[in-house]
């Protein structure tokens, strides 16, 4: 974590005071903000922290494994004069680490190829390239209606109870470049998540093979929560040396954000701060700007970095500071709904409030297929019409409505249950999503479908109308 060259420093010998992950010094000099500190307790175990406030002479430092074995007393600090570091390298791909870098997986610290300012580098705005060309997720919520496009970033708002996380997995083990020539990678940091799901995840990549090419960074529920914060700028360190420096397209899954946002707020409570909403510190929207906007594409680098980050809603509520900041920062979202949910759809994707703004630029002809953008207009109208019938139907019942209505329905039912549902294991083609889109629209008569020309209709629709059709065989990862 600590580059190991670093100079000796001077030592603070007692704290001024320990208040939960947080330690405060007096008489500090000449250390800076977001220095790294070592911390050495009465055991002589040596902890990391790094600096988060300079007043005066004080000196607030949190420490990333936790104060529980620290005293006032007998603890020494020492500033080491740089921020906290990551060592990157193409061979920590395939291999698992905790939230600050460290192996999990039993193996050796990889040799660094360079060491890295977690906190990465701010990337001039006239440097960025617009994000264009798509991500093939192999799910059809997401690759049909509400396409990925390289150096995005797209949200997925879930909540307690929903299948995020097999939706998550789902996505790293099939999401894939149309082009396999061009070198793809996964980098997937797990927040305060629990054990077992920690394992599902590690035997989900290992088990599909997508592991090859796929870094895995697990911060535990039991672990310190400081270690949290570390987390997501741990894994965006070594995408950008990835992307960059190495000229891949890398996909960033980042779940929980609702967890890293906590332990925020814990901090910031720590500090004696003013909270804000819902007792969130003031500057949440500036900090999650400072992990999303680490994404995107730069004009004179080959790579990308594609994210996508997981936010479970407190109570269901979109509202929620921390979706609501989300949204405005990032480029639409993915929402999964507990109605599906509950009628046996998988992956429960509600494609109404669900938004990709990118989409327009990453599909059609010469990358998915000449038809995506209108048919998928078509479906989305079709499906707003279906829930105001299923609304008028609750009022005057199924037997009273028109015939038209009566095929809304049809035709929503079908797209529930065979476009936006699918096998967890199911990876579908760009070709095969569109097909299926054609399929749900067959119980509409064409003069319905007044989204799509009449070219379209007769070019797809009677070539989609055979269940044949469905899906192509899956790709390989690239």
């Amino acid at each position: 974590m600590a580059d190991p060259r670093a100079h000796a420093a001077l030592e603070h010998r007692g704290l001024h005071q320990i208040q939960g992950p947080l330690v405060f010094l007096r008489g500090v000099e000449d250390v800076g903000f977001g220095e790294l500190a070592e911390v050495i307790g009465p055991s002589g175990r040596v902890l990391h922290g790094r600096v988060l406030q300079i007043a005066g002479d004080l000196a607030v430092v949190e420490v990333l494994q936790g104060t529980a074995e620290l005293s006032v007393a007998d603890t020494r600090v020492r500033f080491l004069g740089h921020p906290l570091t990551l060592p990157v390298a193409r061979e920590m791909l395939g291999r698992v680490f905790d939230g600050t870098g460290q192996p999990l997986d039993g193996g050796p610290p990889p040799l660094p190829a360079a060491m890295r300012d977690v906190n990465g580098e701010p990337i001039n705005p006239v440097r960025r390239a617009y994000p264009r060309d798509c991500i093939q997720t192999g799910i059809s919520g997401i690759d049909g209606m509400n396409t990925l496009v390289r150096g995005q970033k797209l949200p997925l708002f879930s909540a307690s109870g929903l299948p995020h996380d097999a939706l998550a997995a789902q996505i790293v083990r099939q999401a894939h470049l149309p082009a396999a020539n061009e070198p793809f990678g996964v980098v997937f940091a797990a927040i305060g998540v629990n054990h077992d799901v920690a394992e599902f995840f590690h035997k989900s990549f290992q088990e599909s093979g997508a592991f090859r090419t796929s870094t895995l960074f697990l911060n535990l529920a039991d672990d310190p929560s400081m270690e949290r914060l570390v987390t997501p700028r741990a894994a965006l360190t070594l995408a950008e040396y990835l992307a960059f420096d190495l000229g891949m397209h890398i996909l960033v899954v980042l779940t929980d954000i609702t967890n890293y946002c906590e332990a925020l707020r814990e901090v910031a409570t720590a500090k004696g701060e003013v909270p804000s909403r819902k007792g969130y510190p003031g500057y949440l929207y500036s900090d999650l700007a400072s992990i999303f906007e680490r994404a995107g594409r730069l004009k004179d680098r080959p790579g990308s970095i594609t994210q996508i980050p997981i936010v479970t809603m407190p109570n269901d509520d979109i509202t929620h500071p921390i979706p609501d900041l989300t949204g405005y920062i990032t480029e639409g979202q993915i929402v999964l709904s507990r109605a599906l949910h509950g009628r046996g759809v998988y992956p429960p994707i509600d494609v109404l409030p669900s938004l990709s703004r990118l989409m327009e630029d990453g599909i059609g002809t010469g990358q998915t297929r000449e038809d995506h953008s209108k048919l998928a207009s078509q479906l989305y109208a079709a499906y707003a019409r279906v829930r105001e019938v299923e609304r008028l139907a609750s009022i005057i019942g199924q037997e009273e409505l028109s015939e038209i209505n009566r095929r809304y329905l049809q035709f929503g039912e079908h797209f529930e249950r065979e476009f936006i549902g699918q096998r967890p294991a199911e990876e579908r083609s760009f070709t095969g999503t569109l097909d299926l889109g054609w399929q749900a629209l067959h119980p509409l008569p064409d003069n319905e479908l007044t989204r799509v020309s009449r070219e379209l209709i007769e070019r797809y629709r009677g070539s989609a109308a055979a269940p044949a059709a469905s899906a192509d065989p899956p790709a390989q990862q690239g």
